[in-house]
């Protein structure tokens, strides 16, 4: 399974001039995670997969899961849709949305104060990193076989539909 590490520099392929804060890395173990934890982020990989070509982001749904049990909420608030009263829009409401909307969000901050998220530039950058470590003879060095795989799943989820 893969874990999300933030601010960790634990490897030697790590420089930093500021502790790693912010750092985002993804660390791959095949004895974490529970059966359930498993079929949860199989079951997110396939939904994404069917739904690549109308849904293109995949709302860091790998980061999300993890966080769910990492960041939990201390109380949940209940939810006011105007829609469902004639009443005015009240303090209480705004200061209820508010804090519900600060909960969700604290949900998804890492621990060193950052929003990590998904980058959508690897598609620009992964072939030139592919085509450096390939020629500098470092691509089985640097990139473990969970790394490769991942990287074709990537880049099958992100290939234009072919259209005829």
């Amino acid at each position: 399974m893969w874990k999300l590490k933030i601010g960790d520099g634990d490897s030697p392929w790590l420089r930093s001039t500021n502790n790693h804060v912010g750092r985002q890395t993804w660390e791959f173990n095949p004895l974490l995670g529970t059966p359930e934890e498993l079929a949860a982020i199989e079951e997110a990989r396939n939904s994404f997969t069917q739904n690549r070509f109308s849904n293109k982001h995949s709302s860091d749904l790998l980061m999300r899961l993890q966080f769910s049990g990492e960041n939990l909420i201390s109380s949940v608030l209940p939810q006011f849709k105007l829609e469902d009263s004639d009443d005015d829009v009240t303090d209480k409401i705004v200061e209820n949305s508010l804090k519900r909307g600060l909960d969700f969000f604290s949900t998804l901050q890492a621990h060193d104060g950052h929003w990590p998220g998904d980058y959508a530039g690897p598609m620009f950058l992964l072939p030139g990193l592919i085509i450096t470590l390939s020629i500098t003879g470092a691509l089985n060095t640097v990139l473990s076989e969970q790394h490769k795989h991942e990287m074709c799943r990537y880049l099958y989820n992100h290939q234009a539909r072919h259209l005829s």
